[in-house]
């Protein structure tokens, strides 16, 4: 996690479905267009297939079926930010990058002071910036060890 001396966490907020997330921006090596992807057959709901940036094979997931979240109305602002998941760089569909901004710690809260364990899986916390609330993404929690190992499996298939 990005801290600043300042107690603030640097992220890529984006969008997927009405709510914007945060992605530590350490962990997001670039942010490309929505691209064609080649589909793997039997591979995991959630994946998408994989592409081809720059002569490396990345494998991409879908966030929206990974949240269980509806399919996008139209495809538009959609980006792939290409991650780092345990080890393995893995593009993650998002619906639209909005901004990238710093969050101070004071404006984090945990989220088990506001949601049961398994509702907070995927998170580390919800930051407040002015109006709005960000979700904030633990990347490591976003896909368990089994999928991690599938991803990698894909990668080098």
């Amino acid at each position: 996690m990005d801290r600043s001396a300042k107690g603030e966490q640097h992220l890529v907020v984006v969008r997927l479905d009405r709510e914007c997330y945060g992605v530590p921006i350490e962990h997001v090596h670039e942010i490309i267009r929505m691209q064609q992807v080649t589909r793997i057959p039997r591979a995991p709901a959630f994946v998408e297939g994989v592409i081809n940036l720059r002569g490396q094979v990345i494998p991409v997931v879908d966030l929206r079926r990974r949240f269980g979240l509806p399919e996008a109305d139209g495809r538009g602002a959609e980006r792939i930010v290409v991650v780092e998941l345990d080890g393995t760089r893995v593009g993650v569909v998002v619906d639209a990058v909005l901004e990238v901004l710093r969050v101070p710690e004071s404006a984090v809260v945990p989220p088990e002071e506001l949601l049961a364990a398994s509702e907070v899986a995927f998170l580390r916390g919800v930051a407040k910036h002015g109006d709005s609330l960000i979700l904030l993404l633990d990347l490591a929690r976003v896909l368990d060890p089994s999928e991690h190992r599938a991803l990698r499996e894909l990668k080098s298939a």
